[in-house]
């Protein structure tokens, strides 16, 4: 495994301090590897009882026992194999999530994904699907959660998009629906502070972890990457899905009270803009 690969969230110090998230009911979708699943890490360290979702389910098992092991009790980690581009895969994420454990207090949308390039080799159905991967997972699943929150009296939702959603850079399709998720998150957030629910979007740079984007690129192109890192990169290296995961834990717990409406950027200083 590279050096930047490794997974550092093992070392996770819970005692740093005290983010008052135990017990809370989190939902992190996309979280079967990566940023995902460092995320769900980092919120069971806090205490909190999860959900991970993911369409692979055997991939899913394997994050859910690791995460379980995190939270260091049983029956704190809940598996639920679903597509949650699709209504009834959000349904049943959130229903399961209510009838494991009572309710939700935090979402964590992290899925997405989108293909094509440019705008004349783009297909209808590339760009459909990168509308749905993205924007519309993070439109249903806080739909049906936020009325669980609202009953409870508030809670946290948190968007990952991207630092390629507030500049240039990246695939047009990435672009545009990392932009329309940090729109969504601002717009959300004004709704529903009256219901005393936060709404945040995460902006994370260039981050690896075994089996993504970057890493798949490094392994067919290291020396393009290695001039990649150097040029782009002020530190001289990529960010780790911890150092997205720690800031995800701070943003959904009560620590952030008064932090809603904006988009943390997470990316050592790698973008361009203000």
């Amino acid at each position: 495994m590279h050096p930047e690969c490794r997974v550092k969230w093992l070392s996770y110090d819970a005692d740093a301090m005290d983010l008052q998230l135990n017990d809370r009911v989190a939902i992190v979708t996309g979280s079967s590897r990566g940023i995902g699943l460092a995320i769900a890490h980092a919120l069971a360290a806090e205490g909190c009882r999860l959900t991970l979702c993911a369409r692979t389910e055997a991939r899913l098992r394997q994050a859910a026992s690791e995460v379980e092991q995190t939270a260091g009790r049983a029956g704190r980690v809940l598996a639920v194999s679903a597509d949650v581009s699709t209504e009834a895969g959000a349904v049943q994420v959130v229903t399961r999530t209510v009838e494991t454990f009572g309710g939700v207090d935090v979402v964590v949308n992290n899925v997405s994904m989108a293909g094509g390039r440019g705008i004349l080799d783009t297909s209808d159905a590339e760009w459909q699907e990168a509308i749905d991967q993205a924007l519309g997972t993070t439109i249903r699943v806080t739909r049906l959660a936020v009325p669980h929150m609202q009953r409870s009296g508030g809670g946290s939702v948190i968007i990952i998009a991207s630092i390629y959603g507030r500049e240039a850079g990246g695939r047009m399709s990435y672009n545009a629906v990392k932009a329309a998720q940090i729109s969504l998150g601002k717009s959300l957030a004004q709704q529903l502070a009256a219901s005393n629910i936060r709404v945040n979007t995460v902006s994370p740079g260039s981050i690896l972890f075994e089996g993504g984007s970057w890493w798949k690129r490094q392994q067919q192109d290291p020396d393009g990457i290695a001039d990649f890192v150097k040029r782009e990169l002020p530190f001289g290296r990529f960010g780790h899905p911890d150092e997205v995961a720690n800031v995800v834990a701070f943003l959904a717990s009560p620590k952030a009270s008064w932090i809603s409406g904006t988009s943390v950027v997470v990316d050592g200083c790698q973008s361009r803009s203000f």
